[in-house]
């Protein structure tokens, strides 16, 4: 494996930023174009692009399945095109993978692109990939805060006024295309056939949330694979559930 640190400049960021890359070097993993299948892996809300490889074996995961692994760094921006900051979402959904598969051997193909994220990174990945089906074979939420709406009820969660910042109101959320309820809606209309892995252990503070998800996907017809068992929001649930994760994937 290759573990790669590198910094670019975005122009949708207007400043510089920093992504980790790993990819698997055995010649048999490569697809007939020479590519390699790639999953965008998204940080929780105060950690960065670094914050996977430090806390779980996922390198090690992705070594066995044969799959690169993307890590962007977001900051506390919940993927957002911010109402008052950077862009996150355009920068994560278009320039970022533009620009690696320039640099990289990664596919751009629908069936090799996955994303996955915990905690604030799985609202990120299920939103990434329901607002771009076309583009996503799979997405997993680990232990995500998927109920950004009754998230935004809850002011504690945020610091002086950063909700606001990232999201606008309440009321401007709702029904948008940050809210994964109404994307939720939108793909199981469309027919598309988007996989989705969704887990949460019973004892996280984001359960409720998930449940509430999990109930509105049922309702409308969306296919989720949903998970849970004893588990709090902490490292080794998630390294645990990267593992099923990748083994879950359509490779």
């Amino acid at each position: 494996m290759a573990f790669i640190q590198m910094a670019l400049y975005s122009e949708t960021l207007e400043m510089s930023t920093d992504v980790n890359v790993v990819i698997p070097l055995d010649s048999k993993f490569r697809l007939q174009d020479g590519k390699l299948p790639v999953m965008y892996l998204l940080h929780g809300l105060g950690g960065d692009h670094s914050q996977w490889t430090r806390q779980s074996s996922v390198e090690r995961y992705a070594e066995e399945k044969g799959i690169a692994l993307v890590m962007p760094r977001v900051d506390r921006s919940y993927y957002m095109d911010m109402k008052q900051g950077a862009d996150y979402f355009t920068y994560l959904s278009s320039e970022l993978p533009s620009v690696l598969q320039s640099v990289f051997p990664i596919s751009n193909r629908r069936e090799d692109t996955f994303v996955a994220g915990l905690s604030m990174g799985g609202y990120g990945a299920f939103k990434l990939a329901l607002r771009n089906p076309e583009r996503f074979a799979a997405a997993a939420s680990l232990s995500g805060s998927l109920d950004m709406v009754h998230r935004l009820s809850e002011p504690e969660v945020f610091r002086n006024g950063e909700e606001r910042r990232i999201f606008g109101s309440i009321q401007e959320l709702k029904g948008s295309d940050d809210d994964l309820f109404a994307l939720a809606c939108r793909v199981a209309a469309s027919g598309n056939q988007l996989k989705l892995f969704q887990c949460c252990g019973t004892e996280d503070f984001l359960y409720q949330g998930n449940q509430n998800f999990l109930k509105h996907a049922e309702e409308i017809g969306l296919q989720v694979t949903y998970e849970e068992e004893p588990g709090t929001h902490e490292w080794g649930y998630w390294d645990r559930k990267i593992s099923r994760v990748m083994d879950w994937l359509p490779l």
